[in-house]
């Protein structure tokens, strides 16, 4: 094993520790056939065991809150499928155990989602970790999980199903290491919201042994085999120097010249609003909608449901800005009220706005209750629409908000690249852009954002990816309008100057990565920012750009 392991560094911050291994459950119960006669009771174990783990997985998203608890409900909802349940029960009648049948029910599932477009199958990790545990319970073994320990420890894992993230204890897991995934999968996105430090898609990473001490440095992505006394030290001593540079960094976003660039947080409900205040958000840049109406699941929240959630939000942010999305449903995050059952790729079909304008009552009651939750408060409330593709779409939000007496700034998310290269035709509808680089970068290079193998094109540093951001920035500047980023990369505090070098007007971040990108920002001037963005915007790969602009701005 070599000393020094390269990943993709997701979450950052340092942990030093000894491995310890994820948890698995049994994976392939023994086929053996039951008689008739015990068909119910077998039939009834199965219902049983998938009510437990549902359950299980809805409590363990309303114990974590925020964004995990939606992803947790996500996955409530493929342990209920009706389908499913379905197929499980005709196996089990010509049959099957109950463990058995469920075996064979997912992975008949399990092959649909894998050949139905590369973001369903990103789902695959996540429909494993539903069947692991729902076999486990029913062979009466230990849970998949986060391991026993009273000591701290790093985590090593395949991957990190998000009932396992979203439940890691910070004081015990000192970070994590996974195999698979990628930098906007959803471990890498509760990752960031712990503030666990985390590298994933590192090739080997379930080889390391148990008890061997590594660092890790979430940061870089590096990780560091049996450290030697001198490496930690350095290691130890650079975290310590950047955790009291981070303390000290208060105050609006800004380079160090002046320019204001606004730095803001993303977040998921009332739930996540603490963080951001305390992390010094100047507002909301993203307010992701759709995890209260997951948490609804079969149906759309009432207005009056929405009208408190979105008061709560507007409340906590007086004279600041709160930039909220609309349903963002479809793909990874379906609906039965609202999304297609039958698409052969729903990455690519009837989601975001497309799902909105074809339920014109469900977009109308969302736009009700925000306009009625803004009522006589100071707050500057902006909205946008998901997967916009052109004017037309723009133009039909832009109206469906007038037509709610909706007053706020009307804007377009830009995740299409056809969004980015037609922006200024685009802002001549609505007022502001809001790049979402992960869908962005997901479109850009045909690369699922949840999947490890294609990892490499889903680096945010990518030059293609940086010229959509530049021709949306200078569309922008053009109309005399703004737009800001709102996907994970800006919560990389060297992407974020090169983003503010390009032109992007605001940041919005997970709230643990605003202290990092304060620093950063308040480092350079816009001058420097700006020549940093030109270098990587010249280079031929995603390292080569991060290369570039590091060299520019360390002054190499």
């Amino acid at each position: 094993m070599e000393a020094t392991l390269q990943g993709v560094g997701v979450s950052h911050g340092v942990a030093i520790g000894e491995i310890r291994h994820m948890g698995t459950a049994v994976l392939e119960p023994p086929a053996r056939q039951i008689r008739p006669e015990d068909a119910g009771r077998e039939q009834g174990r199965a219902r049983k065991a998938v009510q437990a783990v549902s359950a299980d997985l809805l409590a363990r998203g309303n114990l974590a809150g925020g964004e995990a608890q939606a992803v947790l409900e996500a996955q409530a909802l493929m342990a209920d499928d009706p389908e499913l349940k379905a197929d499980v029960e005709r196996r089990i009648a010509v049959g099957s155990t109950a463990e058995r049948a469920v075996y064979d029910a997912f992975a008949s599932y399990r092959a649909l989602l894998a050949g139905a477009g590369e973001y369903l199958a990103g789902r695959v990790a996540d429909l494993d970790d539903v069947r692991n545990r729902i076999v486990a319970r029913l062979l009466g073994v230990p849970m998949p999980g986060v391991p026993d320990s009273d000591q701290p420890y790093v985590l090593i894992a395949r991957d990190l199903a998000p009932a396992d993230t979203a439940l890691l204890d910070p004081a015990l897991v000192l970070g994590f290491v996974t195999e698979e995934g990628g930098p906007t999968s959803h471990s890498a996105i509760l990752a960031r919201s712990l503030g666990v430090p985390a590298v994933v898609a590192l090739p080997g990473a379930v080889e390391l042994a148990e008890g061997t001490v590594v660092a890790v440095d979430g940061s870089t992505g590096e990780v560091f085999v049996e450290p030697t006394g001198q490496e930690r030290a350095e290691m130890t001593r650079a975290a310590a120097e950047r955790r009291a540079a981070l303390a000290a960094s208060t105050g609006p976003g800004a380079t160090s010249d002046g320019h204001k660039v606004p730095l803001l947080a993303n977040i998921g409900g009332p739930g996540e609003v603490a963080a951001a205040l305390e992390a010094g958000a100047e507002g909301v840049g993203l307010f992701r909608t759709e995890f209260l109406f997951l948490e609804e699941g079969s149906r759309a929240p009432s207005e009056e449901r929405q009208f408190a959630v979105y008061r709560e939000v507007l409340e906590a942010f007086p004279e600041g800005r709160v930039v909220v999305r609309v349903l963002d449903a479809g793909a990874d995050k379906p609906l039965a009220f609202l999304s297609p059952a039958d698409e052969p790729n729903p990455a690519l079909g009837v989601r975001g706005l497309r799902a909105l304008l074809d339920h014109p009552e469900v977009l109308r009651t969302q736009l009700g209750a925000l306009a009625r939750a803004a009522e006589g408060l100071p707050v500057y409330l902006e909205v946008m629409a998901p997967m916009v593709a052109d004017r037309r779409d723009a133009r039909e939000f832009a109206a469906a908000c007038r037509e709610a007496g909706l007053h706020a700034k009307f804007g377009a998310m830009v995740e299409i690249p056809a969004a980015a290269v037609r922006a200024r035709s685009i802002l001549q509808e609505v007022e502001f852009l809001s790049l979402g680089t992960n869908d962005l970068a997901q479109y850009t290079f045909a690369a699922d954002r949840q999947l490890g193998a294609v990892s490499r094109l889903q680096d945010p540093w990518g030059p293609a990816l940086l010229d959509l951001v530049a021709m949306a920035a200078e569309a922008a500047r053009a109309e005399g309008k703004s737009c800001g980023v709102c996907g994970e990369a800006a919560a990389d505090p060297l992407l974020a100057c090169v983003l503010t070098g390009l032109g992007v007007t605001s940041l919005s971040m997970a709230p643990s990565a605003l202290p990092f990108v304060r620093t950063a920002l308040a480092r350079f001037t816009l001058a420097q920012c700006e020549r940093a963005a030109s270098a990587a915007r010249a280079a031929d790969s995603a390292e080569e750009a991060r290369q570039a602009a590091r060299g520019v701005l360390s002054g190499e």
